[in-house]
């Protein structure tokens, strides 16, 4: 990943809401220290996606953006449901939102051969979302760079939507919409299949970027 590049959109998008008068936060914490990740690992008992294992050692350990818009700011069609911004990847969490999931597995999503359940089975929990689903990674499909999925508990028609082929996929499309809402709901728009991953020059993203003064 160019962590150049995301530097500068980064700032972009935080500038893009700030010109709309959402109310915005952007942290980018300094790299971690290999210590620091295998510590993760260790507690895992597992080795990190390699994408997002680079994106802690190379870029930041913590990076946070959020961004509300402003209530009477209003949205058309397909986007009318997007009211925010954001995301959290922290090395620090990690372990927390995989026991979350692992918890949900445990209490909710027992049986594997039911086809909503199977869904939150062997993936790897990195992202919480606001409303309690889990943004994850399928370490089924891939060890090294698996996909990111949308795991959702409580029915939602995101559930099992590919968000991103890898992290580096994700993260970067995630990024080229504005860096939307990571509700399903907020997602879906720019997504036009649940195995397409987030598009990020699909109508919806273009007019969405155009519609909050973003410029990439």
């Amino acid at each position: 990943m160019d962590y150049s590049k995301i530097d500068g959109l980064l700032l972009k998008i935080k500038s893009a809401y700030d010109s709309i008068g959402a109310e915005t936060e952007l942290m980018v914490e300094e790299p971690a220290s290999t210590a620091e990740v295998e510590a993760v690992e260790n507690r895992l008992e597992r080795k990190l996606p390699l994408q997002i294992r680079e994106f802690f050692l190379q870029y930041s350990k913590k990076c946070k953006f959020s961004a509300f818009l402003p209530d009477d700011f209003e949205l058309p069609g397909e986007l009318n449901k997007i009211f925010s911004a954001g995301f959290l990847i922290s090395l620090e969490e990690f372990v927390d939102v995989e026991n979350s999931r692992k918890d949900y597995v445990e209490e909710c999503f027992v049986n594997e051969n039911d086809t909503y359940d199977a869904v939150w089975h062997h993936k790897l929990g990195f992202m919480r979302v606001p409303n309690g689903d889990i943004i994850a990674f399928d370490v089924n499909e891939n060890e090294t760079n698996p996909p990111v999925v949308y795991l959702s508990h409580d029915d939602g028609e995101g559930h099992g939507y590919i968000l991103g082929s890898d992290f580096d996929t994700y993260f970067e499309q995630l990024l080229l919409i504005g860096a939307c809402g990571n509700e399903d709901w907020q997602m879906m728009p720019f997504c036009p299949d649940a195995q397409s991953g987030i598009v990020s020059d699909c109508d919806n993203a273009k007019n969405y970027r155009r519609i909050i003064n973003l410029q990439i």
